[in-house]
Order: C-alpha cells, then sequence, then structure tokens
C-alpha cells in the first residue's frame, strides 16, 4: 500500500509541480504516507519536510467551534445563546435572532467581509483595508458590522468567515482570553501538538513555510502582502501534517470534548446537497445509503492550500498541507481513489 500511494503521490507532484507535505496515518498511528515536496523558502533553498509548519487557511474553522464547545460544556453559553446576549455593541446592525448554532453552521445570515458569492479576488480586500493593520479579532469588525443582513436567519447555508470572527470574539469575551491563547492553551498545549500556533506573518518561527503565487510567466511572490498579518478564529493557524493527524486522533477519543459534544460537533447540522453536509466547523461526505463516510476541513487563501480527512470506518487519517494556492485537492483525490479500490476505505 506504501509503495502504492507513494507512486501515486509522486505522479500527481511531477504533474501539478506540489509543494509540502502529505501524511497519511491508520488507527494505530502508524504512517502509510508520510512524504514532503517543494521549499518552504524558495530564495534559501530550503526544503519542505515532515516536521514543517504550513498555514491552513479555514481549515483551522473546527479549532474554534470545539473553543465555543468547551465553553458550553462549561456551562458559560449554549447553542442558543443570541449573538446580541455576547457582543451587543459590536453587532447592532444585526437580527437579535442571530445564535451561536447559526454562526457555527453558517445559517447566521449576517454580511460577510469577503462574500465568496460575490468576491473573487481576496487580494482585493487589503487595497482599502491594510492587511498589515489585522492583528486581532476586533480589527475585523469594520470590514461587515455597519453592512445590512444578507439574508434571513436560518433561511440557508452562506458560508461566512465573519460569522467565526464572531464566535471568536465571544471567545474571547467569555473566556477572558486572547482567541489565539485560548487555542494555544486548550487544544495545541493540551494534545501536545508542539508545532501548531497562531503566527504572524512578519515573524515566522523556524520550520515555518512561506506560502508562494506563482505566476503564469513563471514568476512568483510570497503571500506576506496578500493575507491578514495574523490569522484568527476564521482561518490562519498554522500546523504541520503531524499534529493534524495527532488533532484527529484526540477528538476522535474525546480528550477534546465529552463523547456527547463531540458526537454533537460531528453531527450534520446542515445538509448541502445530497452527499454534503456542515456540522460544527467541519464538513461532512456522506454515501448513497446516507451513512458517513468521512469528516473533513479544508482552507484556500493565496498561497495556501489545505485538506485534510477522518475516515470513521478505518479511522485513517489523511493531512494533505501545501504552500501553494492549488494541489492539494488533486493529492486527496488520488489517495482517495487508491484507498477505495483497496477497500480500505
Amino acid at each position: 500500500m506504501q509503495t502504492k500511494l507513494q507512486n501515486i503521490v509522486m505522479e500527481i507532484h511531477q504533474k501539478n509541480e506540489f509543494s509540502g507535505t502529505v501524511l497519511v496515518e491508520n488507527q494505530e498511528k502508524v504512517a502509510f504516507l508520510n512524504q514532503s515536496f517543494g521549499y518552504a523558502n524558495r530564495s534559501e533553498q530550503i526544503k519542505n519536510h515532515a516536521n514543517t509548519r504550513f498555514g491552513i487557511a479555514s481549515g483551522c474553522k473546527i479549532f474554534t467551534a470545539i473553543a465555543i464547545c468547551q465553553l458550553i460544556e462549561k456551562g458559560m453559553l449554549s447553542f442558543d445563546t443570541r449573538l446580541s446576549e455576547c457582543l451587543h455593541h459590536d453587532v447592532k446592525n444585526f437580527d437579535a435572532k442571530v445564535t451561536i448554532h447559526h454562526l457555527l453552521t453558517h445559517t447566521s445570515g449576517i454580511p460577510d467581509y469577503f462574500d465568496e458569492e460575490e468576491m473573487e479576488d481576496f487580494e482585493a480586500l487589503w487595497v482599502e483595508n491594510p492587511m498589515y493593520q489585522l492583528r486581532e479579532l476586533s480589527d475585523f469588525l469594520p470590514l461587515f458590522q455597519n453592512k445590512p443582513m444578507k439574508n434571513e436567519v436560518g433561511e440557508r447555508f452562506h458560508y461566512n468567515n465573519a460569522g467565526y470572527i464572531l464566535l471568536g470574539l465571544i471567545v474571547e469575551r467569555r473566556s477572558g482570553m486572547v482567541f489565539s491563547d485560548y487555542i494555544q492553551q486548550n487544544i495545541f498545549n493540551q494534545l501536545n501538538m508542539t508545532e501548531s500556533g497562531y503566527f504572524s506573518l512578519d515573524s515566522l518561527p523556524a520550520n515555518t513555510a512561506l506560502g508562494y503565487l506563482d505566476n503564469p510567466d513563471g514568476s512568483w511572490k510570497t503571500n506576506i502582502y496578500s493575507l491578514p498579518v495574523k490569522g484568527g478564529s476564521d482561518g490562519g493557524a498554522f500546523v504541520t501534517a503531524t499534529d493534524m493527524a495527532t488533532f484527529w486522533h484526540a477528538l476522535m477519543n474525546f480528550e477534546l470534548l465529552s463523547e456527547d459534544l463531540t458526537k454533537l460537533l460531528l453531527s450534520p447540522h446542515i445538509e448541502i446537497n445530497e452527499s454534503d453536509c456542515y456540522g460544527y466547523g467541519v464538513w461532512i461526505k456522506r454515501n448513497s445509503e446516507r451513512a458517513i463516510i468521512k469528516y473533513h476541513v479544508m482552507g484556500y487563501d493565496p498561497g495556501v492550500c489545505f485538506h485534510s480527512a477522518f475516515y470513521p470506518d478505518s479511522s485513517i487519517k489523511v493531512v494533505i498541507c501545501s504552500n501553494q494556492s492549488n494541489g492539494a485537492f488533486d493529492i486527496m483525490k488520488g489517495i482517495e481513489a487508491e484507498l477505495f479500490a483497496s477497500k480500505i476505505l
């Protein structure tokens, strides 16, 4: 199996010049595959390796959902708690019926600061809103808090980064901690995810891959001017592939939440189509018999591409981190095809 997966990944890498790390791990934490490609720093010719930290963009929304669930477990919130009860002065334009549940499931109807239904170029946001000024969650509020509601509360699923910014602010107000510090203490440190964190692009630690944007003529640039300088509750954490596999193992073994709350986090709360659903901060894939075949997270930013999944029938974990704008999806598709064909999944 290891050789087959290596050959599949190598073929896709040679076709697409994939840059990043690919990890496939079984229930016993034994790696079927752990390969790295490309450069973490092209100028210095520093290669990506198993311990390279990668940005994961929206792949870390699940951390935000877990933080909220931890506060609920402590009796500090409920899924029915209204947004207006937590952040009244910051959300006066928004419908008073918006709850924590609506924010977690992208059904709040609030406006987004980057609406993927209306905008395509994420970098265009920073023309009027310099990215270097976005270091704290509250810095994002002026980008959306004065806009009108986009939809009625609960009307439909509309993927919404602003909703997760608000969830992060709720974590800060109720816990008394800076959001990134809360995640560091209550997820990363607790699970010994020693290489993971929320780092500023202008002060990255060692072993961190720079994100790259490639131009058709072969030239390139890093993404330091394409993203907020520091990520937060809607995206922007850095992890290693091994740390992400550790996270999946811990989540599924109830090390972060009680069994009941873990099952609630992983329940299909919103049905997007016949096979795709959304839980709390996590995507869920079902087969034709409506049985869950995988839980997965993903993230795309300029210079960042990330896919990771847990397959409940086999407890296989797949993590694909890339410091380019694309490539992870093709690798994921190739790995899944082989694992399904071999009846491992």
